[in-house]
């Protein structure tokens, strides 16, 4: 059985309760109490997409005004049909990138890293040096590099907006060596391993433990013990596993290496906190929060994948832009930003609205979730603008009948 939701009244409407009261006007009509979220609708969309789409588990939080006002999860966790909690360790998938930025941009507000400042700077030796028996064997990729200066010129900027020339993985090149396939710093192009490559600058070059500055920064302060870039035993008793797009079950893999790229296992109701944490732009000044989801570079492209697709003129979405860690939008609520999250049986997306920092997070334990998206989040914040066909392709969405 589903907990109860949560939901708190707007601040807005307090306050109208307090000026009312004080100027004496008792007798005037109250205002229709609303909350911030209609809770119905959101469970009944839910279930409806659920039902159609034969997604087994699916989880929702939402943020108003960079406050948490309602968390709730739906479903199973895994094939013995054990109910989906609100504290049910899920895979995060790449919405661990858009963490990891955030802890990058506080690390640049504190000077310890320049958005623009050449990695090599910080590395005591030669990127492609770092490809000895004992380097861990993820980083035997860099001396795919050796032949190509352009390396030299990378930066965290370019790693964070995915326009370091990278594949997605060294493993997807032909000879499992990371290749640089156009200029850096000029179009996106996604790549996880520019995130594994900033990753191993943090560590190599400023001696940090990734995995550590992560907990300390964002997961410690905001609550989220049931968050962490690698397996933690105490997951197990409350551990969703997957299901794939033909509905079968695949166990939740106990990821022993912190990956900035895709390692973070959490809850819904530790994302929702993030969610608000990074809304509000809790560690950062004004100047740190808004760089983070503004857009530093166009993105060209008719959808996300495959990375190296032609880039086109005029752009099919002239709004769309690469954020630190995020994607960047205007729509008719003005700015917003997103990231996404997917494997063969995950399926998350993250969406925020700047104006009344408002936010819906969806994690799903099922991939087929993904087809419900567009209209969990319209029947959650509205009209965003998002634009999902870049997102998803050519993926047929549900839409609940009208």
């Amino acid at each position: 059985m589903n907990p109860p939701t949560k939901c708190t009244w707007t601040r807005r409407t307090a306050t109208w309760l307090l000026a009312c009261a004080l100027a004496g006007c008792a007798h005037e009509p109250a205002p229709v109490l609303q909350p911030a979220v209609n809770t119905q609708h959101i469970d009944e969309t839910v279930r409806l997409a659920m039902a159609a789409t034969g997604v087994k588990g699916l989880a929702v939080s939402v943020v108003d005004e960079g406050r948490v006002v309602f968390t709730k999860a739906y479903g199973v966790r895994n094939a013995n049909g054990d109910p989906l909690l609100e504290d049910t360790v899920m895979y995060g998938a790449s919405l661990t990138k858009a963490a990891f930025g955030y802890v990058v941009m506080q690390l640049v507000q504190e000077g310890k890293l320049g958005l623009d400042v050449p990695l090599a700077n910080y590395l005591p030796q030669p990127l492609p040096s770092y490809s000895s028996p004992d380097t861990v064997r993820r980083y035997s990729a860099f001396a795919g590099l050796a032949s190509d200066e352009r390396w030299r010129r990378l930066t965290a900027r370019m790693l964070l907006t995915h326009s370091s020339g990278f594949a997605n993985f060294y493993f997807l090149e032909p000879d499992r060596q990371l290749r640089i396939h156009f200029e850096p710093g000029s179009r996106y192009a996604y790549s996880g391993d520019g995130l594994i490559l900033l990753q191993f600058v943090l560590e190599q070059g400023l001696g940090l433990d990734v995995g550590a500055e992560m907990h300390r920064r964002l997961f410690a302060p905001n609550g989220m013990t049931r968050t962490s870039l690698m397996w933690r035993t105490d997951f197990r008793p409350n551990l969703a596993d997957g299901f794939t797009q033909d509905g079968r079950p695949e166990p939740h893999d106990e990821r022993s290496k912190v990956r900035a790229s895709g390692s973070m296992d959490t809850s819904i109701a530790d994302m929702g906190r993030l969610a608000a944490s990074y809304v509000r732009g809790d560690g950062l000044g004004a100047a740190a929060r808004a760089e983070l989801t503004r857009s530093h570079l166009a993105i060209t492209t008719r959808s996300q994948f495959p990375s190296f697709q032609p880039t086109l003129a005029p752009p099919p979405f002239p709004s769309l832009g690469a954020g630190l860690g995020v994607i960047a939008f205007q729509g008719p609520q003005g700015a917003g930003f997103f990231k996404g999250g997917h494997n063969d049986s995950t399926a998350n997306m993250w969406v925020c609205i700047e104006a009344k920092k408002r936010c819906v997070v969806i994690l799903s334990n099922d991939v087929r979730a993904e087809a419900a998206f567009p209209a969990l989040v319209r029947t959650i914040l509205g009209d965003t603008g998002l634009p999902w066909a870049w997102e998803y392709g050519d993926m047929k969405f549900w839409s609940p009948a009208r």
